[in-house]
């Protein structure tokens, strides 16, 4: 795992990373709000990096700028990949970059009300999202009035603690050495269980679109 600094300093990335992306799409601030269903004051904050945004908020943001998970890490990357690179070319050059990522080289973004991800792959990767996903006590992916639903399929392992799951009007609890696997097209919803945090390995393959979606009753 990234010291606490440098995982300060890849999720201050975040915001700037938005911004960059809502302009390139020639959207205006209050557009982009409109679009995702919050307030301009809150996509400001978020740019400057004043504010996290949950997870359904992330989400939402990233499909409205044609971003999927991976880009939200580019920023942290690319200097990562610049120090590298200086350090290779002190030595002696290499067929392929290394394929190894230890806890200390992670590229990690924290979110809002406790979720932070990690990223397992050393480059993004277009098919899947290959992450660490932890959920501190009391942190959630949405209000449960406010479902997130994407392409692709996703699959998870929890390592330690207690994860709830809603999936469409059905909730399941997963306990350490559980897995799933489920459609995300259905809607969904992600919570802490108990006094833990939640750790899990992540997978989301061909993920494509985002939607936060409210349940019917």
């Amino acid at each position: 795992m990234p010291p606490e600094g440098a995982r300060e300093k890849m999720s201050a990335n975040l915001g700037p990373r938005l911004r960059v992306a809502r302009e390139q799409k020639g959207m205006t601030v209050r557009g982009l709000a409109r679009y995702v269903g919050v307030s301009p004051s809150l996509v400001s904050q978020i740019e400057r990096s004043r504010v996290m945004p949950s997870v359904g908020t992330l989400y939402a943001i990233a499909n409205q700028l044609g971003l999927v998970v991976d880009d939200l890490f580019k920023a942290a990357a690319s200097r990562a990949r610049g120090r590298e690179r200086s350090a290779d070319d002190e030595s002696t050059v290499v067929d392929i970059p290394n394929p190894v990522i230890t806890p200390d080289r992670r590229k990690t973004i924290s979110l809002a009300d406790g979720v932070r991800w990690e990223r397992l792959t050393p480059t993004p990767d277009k098919d899947l999202e290959f992450l660490i996903v932890v959920y501190n006590v009391g942190a959630e992916s949405c209000p449960k009035d406010a479902l997130i639903r994407h392409g692709g399929q996703e699959y998870a392992y929890l390592i330690s603690g207690r994860l709830g799951i809603k999936i469409s009007f059905e909730e399941f609890e997963l306990g350490p050495g559980d897995s799933i696997s489920f459609d995300a097209q259905m809607p969904h919803r992600l919570w802490t269980v108990g006094k833990e945090p939640a750790v899990a390995v992540w997978v989301v393959l061909n993920r494509h679109g985002d939607n936060r979606v409210r349940p019917t009753t």
